[in-house]
């Protein structure tokens, strides 16, 4: 049950603002929403791509013609420089309703103006801002993680980027000016709060130029009502699972290079035929694998307990990433965890499994082969990973005065 937040007695109002209202950012900030509304505030989602969640309150403040303008910047190397309008319009907005409550998530995705929103937070507005970084982008001079290049520039100024083609893409090098520039916007903010998923990204925005903010960290949750042990034997023949295999997952919903897709590859030509490889957020592999099963990204959230929950394991080999939810959800359904020891990949298994070595396949298999004998012995307390604990914290964020 959600703990009520005395808010004060009036009706604060309170103003989200990610890139979409989908996917894993999108979810959060509109179950915040509702989180919010339940708790008395009056909540407006702002987004600026994709459409609107239709049990919530939620304003679009860009176009399409605009999203690409702003995509082309940022091939030149101007990303965040785009849509000078449709931000001058968003500040307006905010002049006219004054919320309380300004909660940012991302505000990199081509869709807003930092320049135009960031002189209106600094110089008019009065109220409180609560920013959770759902990556490194807000402190780097262009990517949203550095790990899987082994890059420190952002400690102290980028330049010459190692991984200008990743997110997001640009082709001429401008990380040196972007750095400096948003060291200048995004420092010198009035009553405001950061919020990190994990202790390890807190860790980095210490070390940069942001680190004079107070940060809290905030780890993500997951809905328990969905995301618990559900065996429903269709789900192997809709996917052509067989039932005699166990089962080796990994789930995303990109499988970039960063995510260890190779690793999964190169693991399914070792492992021997009492195991089968099953991939979600996948069409095809080109390689003719015999040992991998691909499943399209779904967006049934119980069908996707389902194939948790006849796994297992789930096997993370990500190369960079926050606060997985992917492996809150399989710990959810009873599924133990491998994972690299990547970013907060450890602090979200809540020791629900093992870490084995990167790319070292035989450590995993032996860790699959442990997990078989040991996962009676793994626990977890999963009201620490109830979307409800989460919501309280930011209630709490929202209510407190300073």
């Amino acid at each position: 049950m959600e703990k009520k937040i005395n808010n004060g007695g009036s009706m604060k109002k309170l103003v989200l603002l990610n890139v979409v209202c989908n996917g894993s950012t999108g979810k959060i900030m509109c179950d915040l929403a509702k989180s919010a509304s339940n708790n008395g505030y009056d909540v407006t989602c702002i987004y600026g791509r994709g459409n609107p969640k239709e049990d919530v309150n939620c304003l679009k403040f860009n176009s399409k013609l605009g999203i690409y303008f702003h995509v082309i910047l940022a091939r030149l190397g101007f990303n965040g420089h785009g849509s000078y309008f449709a931000t001058k319009k968003l500040v307006k907005y905010l002049k006219k309703t004054n919320p309380d409550i300004i909660h940012m998530h991302n505000i990199h995705g081509y869709w807003i103006n930092l320049k135009v929103l960031f002189k209106y937070l600094k110089n008019e507005y009065n109220g409180k801002v609560i920013w959770t970084l759902h990556d490194c982008w807000s402190f780097t001079g262009h990517c949203s993680y550095s790990t899987f290049s082994k890059c420190d520039k952002w400690q102290n100024g980028c330049n010459k980027c190692p991984i200008l083609k990743g997110y997001p893409k640009e082709y001429f090098d401008t990380t040196k000016t972007e750095y400096k520039l948003k060291k200048k916007i995004f420092t010198g903010l009035k009553n405001t709060i950061l919020v990190t998923p994990s202790t390890w990204l807190k860790e980095l925005v210490k070390e940069s130029f942001l680190k004079n903010y107070k940060i809290e960290v905030v780890n993500n949750g997951i809905d328990l009502d969905i995301f618990k042990p559900t065996i429903n034997k269709e789900i192997y023949r809709k996917y052509n699972i067989p039932k005699n295999k166990k089962i080796i997952l990994g789930v995303a919903n990109i499988w970039e290079e960063r995510k260890g897709l190779k690793d999964f590859i190169e693991l399914s030509k070792i492992i021997d035929d009492d195991y089968k490889i099953v991939l979600v957020g996948l069409d095809k592999i080109n390689e003719k694998e015999q040992n991998i099963i691909c499943i399209k990204r779904t967006t049934d959230q119980k069908e996707l307990a389902n194939i948790y929950s006849i796994a297992n394991a789930l096997l993370i080999p990500t190369y960079e990433d926050n606060y997985p939810t992917v492996i809150l959800e399989s710990i959810a359904c009873d599924t133990p965890i491998l994972t690299y020891d990547t970013g907060g990949c450890i602090e979200a298994m809540h020791k629900y499994g093992y870490i084995v070595q990167k790319k070292n396949y035989n450590d995993i298999i032996d860790k699959i082969k442990k997990i078989e004998k040991n996962k009676s012995e793994f626990h977890v307390d999963k009201t620490t990973i109830d979307k409800e604990t989460m919501y309280s914290k930011y209630m709490q964020l929202y209510s407190d005065k300073k």
